[in-house]
């Protein structure tokens, strides 16, 4: 299982790292701090896709510099060789207008960071439960 974690701040980042250890997930978690790196990521250095395996999630925020996490996410859904990959995001805003935003992109979920630290690892457990647990996803099945 591979999951492409794009957010900024370290201090989130080591919560999911945290959570998914403490819900025994089995998956090698990759790491972009901006939208740039995560599309380089998707699509190699070279700005093509292919350069690295596809990964099975993305967890993607929003309130990213450079490229934010709404842009990042049309790129994804937009291109042929990466739109299959599911895309939920996961950040602090519980703005409507960027929930609309995020749906209209063609976001498989969004979820809110709780601030409470056993709330996060609840709703990381039920990212594991769901996304790595039920559904059969498309990296999968090839």
């Amino acid at each position: 299982m591979e999951i492409l974690l794009v957010e900024d701040n370290a201090a989130d980042v080591r919560l999911v790292r945290e959570a998914l250890a403490e819900g025994q997930v089995h998956a090698d978690l990759h790491w972009a701090a901006s939208g740039e790196d995560a599309l380089r990521y998707l699509r190699g250095s070279d700005g093509k896709p292919g350069g690295h395996a596809a990964p099975d999630l993305v967890l993607l925020d929003l309130n990213l510099p450079g490229l934010n996490g709404q842009e990042v996410l049309a790129a994804i859904k937009s291109d042929p060789a990466l739109l299959r990959i599911p895309v939920v995001v996961l950040t602090s805003s519980a703005n409507p207008s960027d929930v609309q935003a995020a749906y209209g992109h063609h976001a498989n979920a969004y979820l809110v960071k709780p601030q409470d630290y056993e709330e996060f690892l609840a709703l990381v457990g039920s990212i594991r439960s769901h996304w790595l647990t039920s559904v059969l996803l498309p990296s999968r099945m090839a």
